[in-house]
């Protein structure tokens, strides 16, 4: 099998790239958050961390992927996905906010919309088609009362 750089192009690659850019930027950042950012900072990775292994573990339970541009062969619509369409992609954006505040670096906050936007247009709305053509109406009420990141409609 030959590499490519689409073998890369997972979500867990670009979280870790815009952590690295957090880590840079807070070289430059004057302190804010101080003491306060590191505790909520860690709090928050943590929670992220809990909330992802929770949102996989739910994913083995229903034998459906939780690889990127796999084909699903299950669509897990109770417990935190009640509540998220996404919520490894939250846990995610959660552990990136978390790293911020732990790191003070006030001037990496906008990387937490970078990194929303870049999997909401790389993964999300491909995912989104993907669990459309296989689950159709089902998914279609499902994506009616749930929101895309966090909360019912």
């Amino acid at each position: 099998m030959r590499f490519t750089l689409r073998d890369i192009d997972i979500p867990p690659a670009w979280l870790a790239l815009h952590l690295v850019g957090a880590w840079v930027l807070s070289f430059v950042s004057p302190p804010v958050f101080g003491g306060f950012g590191r505790l909520a900072g860690q709090g928050l990775v943590l929670a992220g961390l809990l909330l992802m292994a929770a949102a996989v573990a739910q994913m083995a339970l229903a034998k459906t992927t939780v690889i990127p541009r796999r084909n699903p062969s299950a669509l897990v619509t109770g417990g935190l996905f009640s509540l998220s369409r996404n919520p490894i992609y939250l846990a995610d954006a959660i552990i990136l906010l978390g790293a911020i505040l732990w790191l003070d670096a006030i001037l990496a906050l906008p990387l937490v919309a970078s990194f929303v936007w870049l999997i909401q247009t790389r993964f999300i709305r491909d995912e989104e088609t993907r669990l459309t053509e296989a689950f159709g109406p089902e998914f279609d009420l499902w994506a009616a009362r749930t929101r895309r990141w966090v909360g019912r409609k």
